[in-house]
Order: C-alpha cells, then structure tokens, then sequence
C-alpha cells in the first residue's frame, strides 16, 4: 500500500497563483462584460483566452509558467479546481430548476432536444466523412472519427447554459426553463452517444447489448436518486436541520450529497455533473430547505468557483495554432455546420413538434447552441483516445468557445422579438411581488398539538384548513408536535398520526416530545428554522394580564419566529373561509396579514375584504368648517389610499379584493359591524408584540375584536 503523500511544494505554489490569478482576471472582465450589457460568463470565458498560450503566456512564457500547468500533476490539480466549479455550478441549476414547469412543457423539450441532437448529429457525421485526411489521428478510422464528430456537434453545455441563462436573468422564464429541460435531454443522451464512440475507439464491440447498458445505467441512476436517494435525502435534512446545532450545518449536508451523487454517477461511468445536477433537483423541492442555503451556496458557487472553472475552459485554447488558411477555414466550416445545425434541428423540432412560434423556436436554436464545457469534455476524451489529433482537438474547442460566446448576442436578439405570454407574465409578476414578500417565504411551519380525545375541535379545523390552503400557494413542510408526559409516547403518536390525516397534500411530519416543561419545548423546537409557529386558542382565560391562555401568550411573546394564533370562538360545521375581512392601518403587520389572506384564498372563489375604519375623533368628521372638512377629506383620502394599494396587490396575485373604508366611533366597531354587513366567514388581523411588558398585550382594539366577533379571527403576529 503506497503512503499518502502530499503534491510537491513547487506545484502546490503555482496552483495557488493560478487560483488567484484566475479568479481575478474572470471577475475583472466578467464585471466589463456586464457594464457592456453582456453576461459575465462571457468575460470569464475571455479570461481564460487572455491568459492562456493565444496571448499573455504566449507572448511571455515566463507569465505562461505560472500559469499554464507544466506538468501532468499541476494540471490535474487544476483539473480538480475546475470541476468544483462546475458541479457547484450544475447544484445552483439544479435548485432553481423548477420541475413543474418543465412538465408543463415537456412536450416542447423533448422535441426541442430530439430534433437539435438529430440534425446536429448527422451534419457532423457528414463533416467528419468529408475532412481532409491530415486533420486524422488515423485516415482508416474515419468512421470513428465522423461518430465522435457527430456526438461533438450534437451535445449542448447545461453548465454555460445556466450561467447565460443567470446572468440575463432569464432562468425563470418559461423559455428558460424549457431550454433547461431541453438541455438535459441533450446531455443525457450525449452522454449516452458518447459512452458508445468511446467503447468503438477503444476497440471494444459495439452490440445492443452493450448500447443498453449504458442506457441502463442512466436510467438506474435517475431511477434510484428520484425515489431512494429522494427519501435519504429528506431523512437527512431531517436529522441534520433537527439535531444538529453547528453552523450551517445545512450548507455542509447540501454540499456533502452533490458529492455523494457526483461521486455515483461518475462510478457508473457518466459525468459527475449530473450527480450534483440530480442532487440540486432534489433539494430544490423540499420546502423545508431555507432560501439562506441557497443565497450562500450561490455566493459560493457564482462568486468563486464558477468564474474559475469557465476562465480553465478558455485557458486550454491556443488560437495561434488555427491561423494557418486551411485550418481557420475548416475552424470557421465546423463552427458554422455546428451552428446551423443545431439552431435547425431545434427550429424544426420547436415548430413541426411543439406548436412554438417562429421567434420562439428560433430562440432555443440560439440558447442551445451552446456547446461549452460539455464540448470541451468531449475534446479532451478524444484526444486521449486518439481519435483526434491536436490540431482538431483545438478546432472543436474554440467551436466550443465560439458557440459560447455568440449565444447570449443571439438570445438578446431573438427574446427581443418573443411575446411573453399572459400566463407568464403574471407567473413573473407574483415571482416578483414574492421576492419581499414574509409570507411567500414561509415553507416550514410548527403546529404544537394538546394531546385530547379528538383531533377535531374547532380550532385544529381552522388551523387545518389554513396550512392546507397556504400550502397550495407556498409548499409548506408541516411538523405536527405534542409534548407528552412519560407513559403517553405511543398515545401521543397514535393522536397525531389521525391528525396528519387533516393533511393529505405535502410534507408532515410529526414529532412527540416528552417534556415536563412544554413551554420551553415548544420554543426550542421552533428555534430550528422554522419559519411559522402556529397556536390555537378556542378559549380565553380569565386572569389579570392574560390575553389567550398563559401557554400561547408566553409562545407569542418568546418565539423566534411569526405566529398565527387561531381563536375559534366561534367555528360553524364544515367550516370554509371564502370571505375574509382583513382590516388594515398601513403599517407593515397590516400588510402581511393582507399578504396571508391573498394565499390562502383561492382565485375567483373567494373575496377579501381589505378595511380602514377611520374613527370619529371629537367630532371632527360631522364638523362643517373648513379646516375640519379640510382634514377629515385628509383621512378618508389616505385610507382609501391604504386600501387600494393592498387591493392592487391582491388583484395581481388573481385574488377577488375589495378595497373597503368605513367611518365608525373606534376601529374595533367598525370591524366588527363590517364583518356582520358582509357575512365574513373570517378575520384576519396583523399585529406585533408590544415592548416593555412581561405580558402580551397587542392592544385593546384587538382584544375587544376576540372577545366579540361572531366568526372566527386569526392574528397574524410578525
């Protein structure tokens, strides 16, 4: 057994230049590209070109030693900085890709991805059969050669794809997902096509045999990760995110599986990238996985280790060697059949199969020429198994870097001239509202249980009934928890395992803790990302300082997230909120209780009734001089103001609101004399704890407003 050894101290020095060096120069002109209206990844690319053997380390080569490895093991080191980078890269993609949506046009990628792969592949084909010989490894193997040529023309690059994509902030538009879609389809089959060309040129047979084994292994893998590794995966960022109190321990474990996937998916002889792609995918549809993991990771990700791996990309290119007339024409040739047949092949398939628009199919055409880091790949495995010589090896690479660059130019041009669909559009819009929005970020929500005979009483209705519709708008991870003494573990489990029942659309998960002091368990629990706590009061109880019960009063005061109490005084049978009354004083709380009732009502079925009660203040409203009238114009005006604005909002978000202003002695009257006008089947009140008090106090309006509503009331405390 050899020892372990670290890599000599000369190599590890000018890996640590090229690192830095690297990373400078892609940042610097990956910030000029963006000035000049250009994504970054294009500078980046740029970089790499710079830096490489094309100029500065040609022009002088003692630049060139620090920076063009020298030796096997300083480029494999090099290597290994590089792939992070681009499995990082492939996990952000994988997180933002929104499965969803692709399935909703699944039918436009697939044809997108066959009809770009078939055409591409057989113009290559044709190319790689009518190349002069001199460009041959070996003239006799031309049928090898016009295979991998093929396979080189028809693969599409899903990391320089989603960097494009991120950069002209395209990655959630309809297009962009289609093109993500259609890019996977690319590889994978590439992947396939490429497997098969390796196993002729290592003189291997080809049998269908052979050919369906290397689909099997795709088809395994994608398999397995979808349904096991999907259930290991939940179970660990249940453990982790649970258990576990070290910092970002949620980065680390998300981290930790893109490896771990890479690491089997490379084992089966595909591309690590798919495993941290797969993975991403995976992670991206658990809602208990915080947005901070997914800003941090893209930190990491797009503001270091992508920007070297695409700066490594341009470093392998060396343009001097292609200025020879017949190989800067055969270069210009293979780029120009790369791109026309792509561009074709997806136009066609966009049009004939998928029912796309001209400017539409021709846009696809324009993304997924994109041939980049994939190319790139494919190049460096020919060379090594001779089926290209160093001449073509360098002609494929800057068809690479070509099709690269000219990718975002051409999709500028053509989503110039796409019309964005009303669907889209106002899929965009909510997106957008959603950025700032609490209530949208809620995907994580705590819902402590009183163990009792019945998981039916009023209040668990209400508190049912809310997660249920919150879910349909937000994806929501639901944990349902009792504190039980010791002895009652298994009732405990048996009552929540009948009200997960309550539940039958997403996530719940439940969770029996056996405590003496369950106020303190609550809160610890609800300390571990969790980003809603929700507490039910079908009662009051009496007592100096009390507004709910002493146990929800304390959870509202000390909870280190938003609350929803539910006061079901008052719950009819079969309970369904489709009239909400949502009173409002413009005050951030009041809005976010304006942003709760537009997700949890459902489009053109219900109606939220948004209300600012201006009160009777000395008279003053049914005084006739003119400073008076002048002033109570003032207040009606600046109430009807904060109505409209929410009611705006919720008309965005395709939800019936009217926008309500009344004139009553107090606001807690006119609410509740609004909510008995218009029948409401719930109110809704945002509120924040007030300081300086050992008690919960959330001010007298509100609590006459529990005390004598005849529906039931939600406080929203943010």
């Amino acid at each position: 057994m050899e020892v372990f050894t670290a890599a000599p101290h000369d190599d590890i020095l000018v890996l640590v230049v090229q690192v830095g060096i690297l990373l400078l120069a892609a940042r610097a002109l990956g910030e000029v590209s963006q000035r000049l209206g250009q994504p970054a990844v294009v500078g980046e690319i740029l970089a790499g070109i710079l830096l490489g053997p094309s100029l500065l380390s040609g022009a002088f080569p003692l630049l060139g030693e620090w920076i063009i490895p020298q030796t096997e093991l300083q480029g494999y080191l090099l290597e290994v900085v590089s792939l992070i980078g681009v499995m990082f890269l492939l996990l952000i993609t994988g997180l933002e890709t929104d499965l969803q949506l692709i399935k909703r046009h699944a039918r436009t990628a697939l044809s997108v991805s066959w009809g770009g792969i078939a055409v591409t592949f057989a113009t290559g084909f044709f190319l790689g059969m009518h190349l002069p010989d001199f460009l041959l490894v070996d003239p006799e193997a031309r049928l090898v050669f016009s295979l991998f040529m093929g396979t080189a023309m028809a693969i599409s690059a899903i990391p320089v794809i989603a960097k494009v994509l991120m950069d002209l902030n395209l990655i959630r538009r309809d297009v962009g997902q289609t093109i993500l879609a259609a890019g996977m389809s690319d590889d994978t089959i590439g992947w396939i096509m490429l497997s098969t060309v390796a196993g002729i040129a290592a003189g291997d047979a080809v049998t269908v045999g052979s050919v369906a084994g290397t689909v099997f292994s795709v088809l395994l893998f994608l398999g397995l990760s979808v349904t096991v590794g999907r259930w290991l995966v939940a179970k660990a960022l249940a453990h982790v995110q649970d258990e576990l109190i070290s910092h970002d321990r949620l980065l680390t474990l998300v981290v930790v599986v893109a490896f771990a996937f890479g690491a089997i998916s490379q084992a089966l002889h595909l591309e690590a990238i798919l495993g941290a792609f797969v993975a991403g995918i995976i992670f991206g549809q658990m809602p208990r996985l915080p947005q901070e993991v997914h800003r941090k990771l893209e930190s990491v990700a797009l503001g270091i280790f992508a920007p070297i791996f695409f700066a490594v990309a341009g470093l392998k290119v060396n343009v001097q060697s292609l200025f020879t007339p017949t190989l800067l024409v055969v270069t210009v040739v293979v780029i120009a059949i790369a791109t026309l047949g792509k561009v074709v092949g997806t136009y066609l398939g966009a049009r004939l199969i998928g029912g796309k628009d001209h400017w539409t199919a021709l846009s696809f055409g324009a993304r997924l020429n994109v041939r980049g880091a994939m190319e790139i790949i494919i190049a460096t495995v020919g060379l090594s198994l001779g089926v290209l010589s160093q001449d073509m090896f360098s002609v494929i690479v800057v068809m690479a870097i070509a099709t690269s660059l000219m990718a975002p130019f051409a999709l500028r041009w053509v989503l110039a001239r796409v019309t964005m669909g009303e669907e889209e559009a106002a899929r965009l819009k909510q997106e957008e509202i959603a950025k700032d929005s609490l209530v949208a970020g809620v995907h994580r929500a705590l819902l402590p249980m009183r163990l009792q005979p019945s998981t039916s009483s009023p209040t668990q209705m209400v508190e049912a009934a809310l997660l249920e519709r919150l879910h349909r708008k937000n994806p929501l991870s639901i944990t349902l928890m009792t504190v039980a003494a010791p002895g009652e573990r298994a009732q405990a489990q048996s009552f929540l395992a009948e009200a997960s029942k309550q539940f039958p659309e997403g996530e719940v998960v439940t969770k029996v803790l056996e405590a003496d002091d369950a106020r303190t368990a609550i809160l610890d629990e609800a300390a571990k990302d969790y980003h809603l706590l929700v507490l039910g009061a079908s009662g009051r109880e009496r007592g100096e300082g009390i507004l709910f019960t002493p146990l929800v009063d304390h959870m509202v005061r000390s909870a280190p997230c938003p609350t929803i109490i539910v006061h079901g005084k008052y719950v009819p049978p079969e309970w369904d909120p489709h009239r909400i009354l949502v009173p409002t004083n413009g005050s951030d709380e009041a809005r976010n209780a304006a942003e709760l009732a537009f997700h949890i009502a459902e489009p053109d079925e219900d109606e939220i009734v948004v209300l600012n009660v201006v009160a009777e203040d000395e008279g003053s409203m049914d005084s006739s001089t003119p400073r008076q009238e002048w002033f109570r114009d003032r207040r009606l005006g600046i109430a009807q103001q904060m109505v409209e604005e929410l009611r705006d909002l919720g008309e965005s978000m395709g939800i019936v609101t009217d926008a309500d202003v009344r004139v009553a002695q107090t606001p807690d009257r006119g609410i509740l004399e609004t909510a008995d006008r218009k029948a409401s089947d719930l109110i809704l009140l945002g509120t924040g704890v007030r300081p300086g008090s050992s008690q919960l106090f959330l001010g007298p309006r509100v609590e006459r407003i529990l005390q004598d509503s005849k529906c039931p009331v939600v406080v929203f405390n943010t």
